[in-house]
């Protein structure tokens, strides 16, 4: 495994685009911003900008068909985390709560049973709690303790 790792970035709802930015600039480690529609990224040579078209799971297709093993993939998307973790990706969620091969086929089962439920009970049940500091910073630890590993197995 050799070659400088890439961050890709689910953007389109990613509450810690700051700090990917701040963590890669430290880490000089270029991002893929990857969103349907154009959003506001630096101006900066690390960070590039992919829009892709507005059809279903666009961006997902892009990020899954370019993570590999030297990609961390940022994302909240359990489908999006097992097609990355397939192709070989760290993936974490924007909590910093990583998604591993052990811990992928529960959240895809859990997920399924809270969409069944909604269907059921519709809006009665609530979504995950609110994003927090903890889990901001829970996420810029996990994000470096990634490029840290990944550095040192490339």
């Amino acid at each position: 495994m050799s070659g400088t790792p890439t961050i890709l970035v689910d953007a389109d709802a990613c509450p810690v685009k700051d700090e990917i930015y701040r963590v890669a600039w430290r880490h000089e480690v270029p991002v893929k911003v990857v969103s349907n529609s154009r959003l506001r990224v630096p101006d900066h040579p690390l960070i590039e900008r992919i829009t892709v078209s507005d059809g279903f799971d666009a961006a997902d297709d892009w990020i899954a068909a370019a993570a590999d093993a030297r990609s961390i993939v940022v994302t909240a998307d359990i489908l999006l985390a097992d097609r990355a973790l397939k192709a070989g990706a760290t993936v974490l969620a924007p909590n910093g709560k990583p998604f591993t091969t052990a811990s992928i086929g529960p959240a895809i089962a859990t997920r399924a049973i809270m969409a069944d439920l909604r269907a059921g009970m519709g809006a009665g049940i609530g979504g995950p709690p609110p994003f927090s500091k903890a889990d901001r910073s829970q996420f810029l630890q996990a994000l470096d303790a990634a490029l840290v590993r990944l550095n040192r197995a490339g």
